[in-house]
């Protein structure tokens, strides 16, 4: 069980290098165009830190862990949105542009209600489960909000400061070596964290919504915060909302689409928790003047996660 256990570690070690030397490499293709560092957060970056329950799910789903997939995922939205939103708006209170506050966190509001209904069965005839339809609505949905972003793009004139220019091989090699470690990594998170799931008696639900979603989640966690002592808002909700609609739009699609994922109904008071926490979220953007998450409402975000993740531990055991 203690190699399990450091093997789980090594993994997560290899998701977070891998993450950050692939997000190094494309940001560095992105800021060659000049992109904004919204359009960044939403897409190059988000793509990057959500790679690690990527290449987790993937594997997952090969191998037919249903609820290691689904954990994952919603564990991951979850931690994104109350851990790291909250330690980061601890850090510097998070204002946003108005176009966030209005368009992207209400499409990530809207998704998390399409997910539920999806898992539900409320939409698609049939047994409780994430079917191929089902993702394949996902992944045109997901190319719609690309769409969305790259229309941002033409029309949002800020520009990132210009960076070190690395060169095309080094860009290039960075990208390939960050996505060889996080297959390894995940590699390494699945088998392994599985086998100390099966030995201490507790669920594969639990495992994907602790251990597997903070560990894929670590890559949005440092990049958010480095944002936020930089001052940079815009990256920090970018990275989080982007990254939560990649979770649900893209990940679980591909998921769904190499097999499709048997869900356990016991995953809704976690998806109302995802859902309520972005409404609180559009709530503290939307009230007052400055469309800030004040540094109340962060406490209040990674406050009610800290109690929410305790009773979740305790009702298992």
């Amino acid at each position: 069980m203690i190699v399990s256990v450091l093997l789980v570690a090594a993994g997560f070690v290899a998701l977070i290098f891998g993450a950050n030397w692939l997000v190094d490499g494309a940001s560095a293709l992105a800021r060659k165009y000049k992109v904004s560092d919204l359009v960044i957060g939403l897409t190059i970056v988000a793509f990057g830190t959500s790679a690690p329950e990527l290449v987790v799910n993937i594997i997952a789903s090969v191998n037919g862990y249903a609820d290691i997939v689904l954990g994952n995922v919603i564990g991951s939205n979850n931690f994104n949105l109350f851990i790291i939103l909250g330690l980061s708006g601890l850090i510097l209170p998070i204002s946003v542009k108005s176009s966030t506050a209005w368009k992207e966190i209400p499409i990530s509001l809207v998704v998390s209600i399409l997910l539920l209904l999806l898992l539900n069965d409320f939409i698609f005839s049939g047994t409780t489960y994430l079917g191929r339809t089902d993702g394949l609505l996902m992944l045109v949905l997901f190319c719609v909000f690309l769409y969305y972003v790259f229309t941002q793009l033409k029309s949002d004139p800020q520009t990132t400061e210009a960076a070190h220019q690395k060169s095309g091989k080094m860009i290039w090699g960075l990208i390939v070596v960050g996505m060889t470690g996080l297959i390894l990594g995940g590699q390494l998170v699945v088998v392994n964290s599985v086998k100390v799931a099966s030995l201490l008696g507790v669920s594969e639900k639990i495992i994907g919504l602790t251990i597997v979603a903070a560990g894929t989640s670590l890559p949005e966690l440092v990049t958010s915060i480095v944002a936020a002592s930089k001052k940079n808002s815009d990256m920090v909700i970018g990275n989080v909302i982007g990254s939560n609609i990649f979770n649900m739009l893209l990940i679980l699609a591909i998921a769904s689409l190499i097999k499709p994922i048997g869900y356990n109904p016991k995953f809704n008071p976690d998806l109302y928790i995802l859902i309520g926490g972005t409404l609180f979220l559009l709530s503290s953007m939307l009230t007052g003047q400055k469309k800030k998450l004040d540094r109340w409402e962060a406490a209040v975000l990674f406050g009610f996660f800290i109690i929410y993740t305790f009773f979740l531990v305790v009702k298992e055991v």
